[in-house]
């Protein structure tokens, strides 16, 4: 296959209500939508970085300069015979992990369409229902949160995941236990402590949680290699993990003992690839991350989780989520058992509504061979 055409689309969505975390609170999602054509055969991808570099240090308007000059440039009329052989040759530019994986991913996309085969079978996948789970942003109370709470358990969500951050944390959880004693929860707090914390972090022990999600820096492994022995809850790192040398350093120091994989924050599908191989063999169980993506990038997310390590459920819950319309036909959307079934259709087995896509679309650069 050839790379013949790029289009970067901006998107912005508005989210059904504000989504709070400790880095701040999303009322709208902008993102870049990859349509990269090859020889006839279009594939498509998101790049998740935020509109700021809050989460990590790529933000839109940065990943669309790496992309127009440097990444896509890269592949331009460049044959390739299969999409693993993508994520090396953008290695040239530091990380960077988002901008490549929307490029990675949409390649991915254009070979499983243009082989006739699902994208989860391309990646090497297993035909299975995909269990999830929910995000639930910080609530203004623990009352508020149990409510919330309470309607997602009642769809058939596998599991809870509730944001937590200094004066909002262990009361809140707390809360949400006693009401709902049987069902699975963790807590993600987005680096929002310290190794000081630890004693505090440690009476979470008391709610026999499934993991606490990067309780610590952004960047840090070796400090949730210390905090882990003193926690019966597993650790989960999720930013700490940038690349497949991160996800070997941190099961090597004993940092955690689980792991989410976010594609675009490792850098593509490919990379996934080889985070999950690390892992499994390892015997440390991963579940895919979200990042309020659209459908094209939940059905990537969905793609990735068929994968046999990911035995956790992810954060891929179904489209009525976060959109009140999501980009994709049909859109995504979870049975009463909490589990989203696989696509059976040609890449994504999912179809982009492209008279939507056109009207969020705030501007299109196109780079051709």
């Amino acid at each position: 296959m050839k790379l013949e055409r790029v289009r970067l689309h901006v998107l912005r969505m508005r989210l059904k209500s504000p989504f709070r975390t400790s880095f701040g609170v999303e009322l709208d999602r902008r993102f870049i939508l990859v349509e990269a054509e090859c020889e006839g055969v279009t594939g498509l991808a998101e790049v998740v970085a935020m509109d700021e570099p809050l989460y990590n240090e790529e933000f839109v308007d940065g990943a669309l300069i790496a992309l127009e000059r440097w990444l896509v440039p890269a592949l331009l009329g460049k044959p390739f015979d299969h999409p693993c052989e993508i994520a090396p040759r953008l290695d040239f530019v530091r990380r960077n992990q988002m901008a490549k994986s929307g490029l990675e991913s949409a390649l991915w996309d254009a070979y499983a369409r243009a082989q006739g085969i699902p994208l989860w079978k391309a990646l090497g996948g297993e035909e299975r229902p995909i269990p999830v789970g929910v995000s639930i942003g910080i609530q203004a109370s623990p009352e508020a949160l149990v409510e919330v709470v309470g309607g997602f358990v009642a769809q058939g969500y596998r599991r809870i995941k509730l944001k937590i951050e200094p004066g909002h944390d262990y009361e809140f959880v707390a809360a949400v236990r006693r009401r709902f004693p049987d069902t699975p929860i963790m807590a993600d707090a987005n680096s929002a402590y310290r190794l000081t914390d630890a004693d505090h972090l440690a009476h979470f022990d008391e709610l026999d949680l499934m993991m606490i999600e990067q309780p610590l820096s952004h960047d840090d492994i070796v400090h949730h290699s210390r905090l882990q022995p003193r926690l019966r809850t597993p650790i989960c790192l999720d930013e700490s993990i940038h690349t497949p040398e991160d996800a070997r350093t941190a099961i090597e120091l004993g940092a955690c003992r689980i792991i989410n994989i976010k594609i675009g924050r490792v850098g593509g599908l490919q990379r996934a690839i080889e985070v999950h191989d690390i892992c499994r063999a390892a015997g440390v169980p991963v579940w895919c991350g979200g990042m309020l993506e659209s459908g094209i990038g939940r059905a990537h997310n969905i793609a990735i989780a068929s994968l046999p390590g990911f035995t956790l459920p992810g954060d891929t819950s179904g489209s009525d989520r976060y959109w009140d319309e999501d980009i994709i036909d049909p859109p995504v959307r979870v049975r009463p058992d909490g589990t989203i079934p696989l696509p059976s259709g040609p890449g994504l087995g999912f179809e982009p509504k492209w008279d939507l896509i056109r009207h969020l679309t705030e501007k299109t650069v196109e780079i051709r061979a």
